[in-house]
């Protein structure tokens, strides 16, 4: 059975996922959060727009890899500013 090799890149996107999550819970846990309605269509929690940035990010990244042959640094940067959008303004 072949196991998934981690790599350099590959262990800090999954420890930067975690600190996130880790930062999240000590954020809620000094300041309870409360709902709110921004641009996205209901409302949502801090938590909720991270998800959302999330998930949204891993298919701007798989469009990136669909449409170009540009490097995924591009993708990162848009991915980047679309989740300060997503927690700022969601």
């Amino acid at each position: 059975m072949d196991w998934m090799a981690w790599t350099a890149p590959t262990a800090i996107f999954f420890l930067c996922i975690a600190l996130m999550l880790a930062g999240m819970t000590v954020w809620e846990v000094v300041s309870p959060t409360v709902e709110a309605k921004g641009f996205l269509p209901m409302r949502t929690t801090r938590g909720d727009r991270l998800f959302i940035g999330l998930l949204s990010s891993a298919f701007i990244h798989l469009g990136w890899l669909a449409a170009t042959d540009v490097s995924l640094w591009g993708a990162f940067a848009v991915s980047l500013v679309w989740m300060a959008l997503v927690i700022r303004f969601g």
